[in-house]
């Protein structure tokens, strides 16, 4: 039996795929003009999230590295800990970082690279060889 036929007017609101909230709060703090509260992130999520969900986002993220967070009077102000590239640089360390054999990983992961990438992989290195530019 369907949710019409039980008597409901309106179909279910569609489930959020894994992880898309966590994605929708990143991108809200990463608008922000500094650090924000739940509430404010809440409030820009719309589609009437409970409070309670988005605290738990937000502490799933901070567990994660993901954002930072400050006390602020009985809460916390939060705010995204790196942008979209670093965000994705961390994922990147976390696989490579659960698994045994490093050096087949890094080395699978080069020869996948297409040859613009591979190269542009080189130069990074070779720049962090040379030490920071100061």
């Amino acid at each position: 039996m369907t949710y019409r036929e039980r008597g409901g007017s309106q179909p279910r609101p569609r489930r959020r795929g894994q992880g898309e909230l966590e994605v929708q709060v990143l991108a809200v703090l990463r608008q922000a003009p500094g650090p924000v509260n739940a509430g404010w992130v809440q409030k820009r999520l719309g589609d009437g999230l409970a409070y309670t969900t988005v605290i738990t986002i937000l502490t799933r993220l901070y567990d994660k590295g993901v954002v930072t967070r400050e006390r602020a009077g009985r809460s916390f102000e939060w705010r995204a800990a790196a942008d979209e590239a670093g965000l994705a640089a961390l994922r990147m360390r976390r696989v490579l970082d659960a698994e045994a054999d490093r050096e087949a990983v890094l080395a699978r992961f080069v020869t996948a690279l297409s040859a613009d990438d591979e190269q542009l992989l080189r130069g990074l290195l070779g720049d962090a060889e040379d030490g920071p530019v100061v």
